[in-house]
C-alpha cells in the first residue's frame, strides 16, 4: 500500500503518543531507500586533515520513503506532499578511481564545470528510518460494501541523518563521474594513445627525424654583422649617465683647484708655472726659431738633377739655460715636499 505520510516530529505525532486506547506501532531502525528531489550541488573540498579531497554537497527535499520490508497494516511506501517535506544534505564522496577519471577530464582546467543533468531529478539513496502507523479505524471485518470499509492507517516516518547523508558509488550505485564532460585538452591525444595500444605496438621504429639537420649547423656558422665598438655606449642605463656626469664634475673641480692654486704665492704649482714653465716654453719656441729648412738638391727642368748639394749633419748644442732647468725641478721638488711636511715659509731666491 502506498500512502502519503507524516514527519516524526509532527505536532500530530505527539498527540497520538499521549492519547491513551489508541493503537499505534512503531518500528525503528528499519533500512529503506528514500527518494530525494536534488534541486541544487556543489563542489567542495575537504580541510588539510584529508587533503583537501573533493567531494559533492547535494541539497533537495526528501520525497518518498520505501522499506525494504512491509510495515504494519501492508504498507509498502509512503510518500509526501511537494514543498512541504524536510529538507536533505547529501555529502557524495569520491573513491580513487573517480578522482582519476575527474582528472583526465580537466578538474584542474578552468573550464571544469558541473553536470547540470543530475539536478531536477530524484535520487533514490540508502538511510535508515523509524517508522509510527497509527490503526486504521473500523474493524476490517465486517467489510460488506465500500462504504463500510475502515481508514488508511496514520504513518509517521524519521530517517536518520537527513542533514548529514553520506553516500559514495558503492552505497548509492550512482556514478557521477560519467556525467561530467571531458573539458581536458589532450582528449584527442588520449583516443590516440588508445587506438595505438589496441593495436598492440610494442617497438618502435629506428627511422628517426634528426632535430637538427645540415642547414641549421650552417645557418649556424654564417657570419654576422658585427656591432660597432661604440654601439653598447648608444644605449646606457641612467646609472652609467650619472656617473659620467659626477666623473665630470668631478674633473672640472680639480680644474679650478689647480687654477686657483698656481696663482696663489707659495705653493709647488706657482713656482712651477712661474719658474719652470715659462723656460720651457722660452727655449721650445727659441728652438724652433734655430732649426731651418733641410737642403735639398736643385733639380733642372729637364728631370735631371744639375747639382746635388751636401748634406751638413747639423748638431745641436744643448741650451745654456738647461742646467737651470734642472737646478729648479730639483728645487722645486724639495719645496713640494717641504709644503707636505706642513712647514711653513716661502721659497727662497737661488741665483744659478
Amino acid at each position: 500500500m502506498r500512502i502519503a505520510g507524516l514527519a516524526m516530529n509532527d505536532v500530530w505525532a505527539h498527540r497520538v503518543l499521549r492519547e491513551r486506547g489508541v493503537e499505534t506501532t512503531r518500528t525503528e531502525k528499519i533500512d529503506a531507500d528514500v527518494a530525494v528531489f536534488v534541486e541544487s550541488m556543489e563542489l567542495k573540498h575537504h580541510g588539510p586533515e584529508r587533503n583537501y579531497r573533493p567531494y559533492l554537497h547535494l541539497h533537495g527535499e526528501l520525497r518518498s520513503v520505501r522499506p525494504h520490508q512491509q510495515l504494519p497494516y501492508g504498507v509498502d511506501e509512503v510518500t509526501f506532499p511537494i514543498g512541504g517535506s524536510e529538507p536533505v544534505d547529501v555529502f557524495y564522496e569520491f573513491d580513487d578511481q573517480q578522482l582519476v577519471q575527474l582528472a583526465q577530464k580537466g578538474y584542474f582546467s578552468p573550464a571544469f564545470t558541473l553536470p547540470e543533468q543530475v539536478t531536477g531529478i530524484d535520487w533514490e539513496l540508502p538511510a535508515t528510518i523509524d517508522a509510527l502507523v497509527l490503526a486504521p479505524a473500523g474493524d476490517t471485518t465486517l467489510v460488506t460494501t465500500p462504504e463500510s470499509a475502515p481508514d488508511v492507517p496514520v504513518v509517521f516516518v524519521r530517517v536518520h541523518g537527513l542533514g548529514s547523508l553520506d553516500v559514495d558509488l558503492e552505497s548509492s550505485g550512482y556514478d557521477i563521474t560519467e556525467y561530467f564532460a571531458d573539458h581536458s585538452t589532450t582528449a584527442g591525444s588520449r583516443h590516440d594513445q588508445d587506438v595505438v595500444s589496441q593495436t598492440g605496438v610494442s617497438a618502435r621504429s629506428d627511422a628517426f627525424t634528426s632535430l637538427f639537420d645540415d642547414a641549421d649547423f650552417g645557418q649556424a656558422h654564417t657570419p654576422t654583422t658585427m656591432a660597432r665598438p661604440g654601439a653598447e655606449n648608444d644605449a646606457k642605463s641612467p646609472l652609467a649617465t650619472r656617473m659620467q656626469a659626477v666623473a665630470a664634475s668631478l674633473d672640472a673641480e680639480q680644474a679650478q683647484l689647480r687654477l686657483e692654486r698656481e696663482e696663489e704665492a707659495g705653493t709647488p704649482e706657482n713656482v712651477y708655472r712661474s719658474r719652470v714653465a715659462g723656460s720651457l716654453e722660452e727655449t721650445s719656441a727659441k728652438a724652433a726659431i734655430d732649426e731651418g729648412p733641410e737642403p735639398v738638391a736643385s733639380v733642372d727642368l729637364d728631370g735631371e738633377t744639375a747639382e746635388k748639394l751636401p748634406i751638413e749633419p747639423v748638431h745641436t748644442e744643448p741650451p745654456a739655460d738647461m742646467t737651470r732647468l734642472d737646478e729648479l725641478r730639483r728645487q722645486v721638488t724639495l719645496r713640494a715636499a717641504d709644503l707636505d711636511a706642513g712647514e711653513a715659509g716661502s721659497v727662497p731666491d737661488h741665483q744659478v
